[in-house]
């Protein structure tokens, strides 16, 4: 009789569609893994995708969730970069193993798991082995199940395209997963950092984490501060959480020349911006879409060299997925994370 495993799949957009479902755990074919599964994290776009696919023509029943860390347990015909007991985390988009990302004008797409391909909220998956890559040595598995998105985006956003250098100043939006990683990184690299957010409590724990500077941005005009902080130089690099019409204040505190990612879309996925300084500042507007492969692997290298360790707010069960969607969905301070 085949093994049985348990997931969390939908039937319908909407997390309270959310069930926990049994089925045979899958064997592993050729070119593929078998991997247990031992912790999963959470993040903004697994809530959007439960609740309307983000667009995407979801494959139903569909599981969620893209970032995890387990151990290889079987392997099929030809796999070359595993073996049984290696310990593995999971590729965000699968297709993009370096350089340019794949895509066309007419259909830039992303093939990322939870999304166009099924998800990883699974006690077992059987992937591909290109899909996956060594986890950090220094990093327990809910650490690890954090890279793969979060931690990628920002590594991607500061170092694959900022190159961050001692001295910069570098402005984060928030004390979500990737905006942690962002002022950890840009400290890494001897940036200084400036953190804003609504919570004076979690702007507390952001200076305790190494950030420089906190702005209440409630209770401050940020761009204002960001300027007096920096001398009227601005930021050379903006990590852009929040989308919609906040561009626009990212532009007024970025300095000439200096950069803006653009990752969130919190307050709109319709982003604007004031043609003007545009011009004026001749800005780098750069969109992220995670990061690919190596970005990844150079990622794992760089957190057991340095030390780097993500900062998970924190940890339910399996069976407590929900629950653990509910605290995401209130605003975590780092990650969430989802152990097996």
């Amino acid at each position: 009789m085949a093994r049985l495993m348990k997931e969390w799949t939908i039937d319908a957009f909407g997390a309270q569609n959310l069930k926990l479902t049994e089925r045979p755990i899958p064997q592993a074919g050729p070119g593929e893994v078998l991997v247990r599964t031992t912790a999963f994290s959470l993040n903004f776009r697994d809530k959007l995708v439960l609740e309307n696919g983000m667009g995407m023509p979801l494959a139903f029943p569909f599981v969620p969730g893209s970032d995890m860390a387990g151990v290889v347990e079987a392997v099929g015909s030809d796999v070359t970069r595993f073996r049984v007991g290696d310990r593995v985390i999971s590729v965000f988009d699968p297709t993009w193993i370096d350089g340019q990302k794949p895509g066309t004008a007419r259909q830039p797409t992303s093939y990322a798991l939870g999304g166009l391909n099924q998800g990883v909220a699974s006690e077992y998956v059987a992937f591909p082995e290109g899909w996956f890559v060594h986890g950090p040595k220094s990093l327990d598995d809910g650490e690890a199940s954090t890279l793969p998105c979060a931690g990628v985006t920002a590594w991607y956003a500061l170092v694959e395209k900022g190159r961050p250098k001692a001295g910069d100043r570098v402005v984060v939006q928030g004390t979500g997963g990737v905006s942690l990683f962002g002022l950890q990184i840009a400290k890494a690299h001897g940036a200084e950092v400036i953190v804003t957010s609504s919570s004076r409590d979690k702007l507390d724990r952001a200076l305790e984490l190494g950030a420089d500077h906190g702005i209440d941005r409630v209770k401050e005009d940020w761009v204002e501060r960001v300027l007096e902080i920096t001398c009227d130089h601005g930021a050379d690099h903006i990590l852009e959480l929040a989308g919609g019409g906040n561009l626009g204040r990212s532009l007024q505190a970025v300095a000439v020349q200096g950069r803006i990612s653009v990752i969130g879309v919190l307050e709109g996925a319709e982003i604007s911006a004031p043609a003007p300084l545009v011009l004026l500042k001749s800005p780098v507007i750069q969109g992220i879409g995670v990061g690919h492969r190596r970005a990844l692997e150079d990622l794992v290298a760089a957190v057991d060299q340095a030390g780097l360790k993500p900062v998970v707010d924190a940890r339910y069960r399996f069976a407590d997925f929900r629950e653990a969607l509910a605290h995401l969905d209130r605003g975590a301070f780092g990650k969430v994370v989802v152990e097996v």
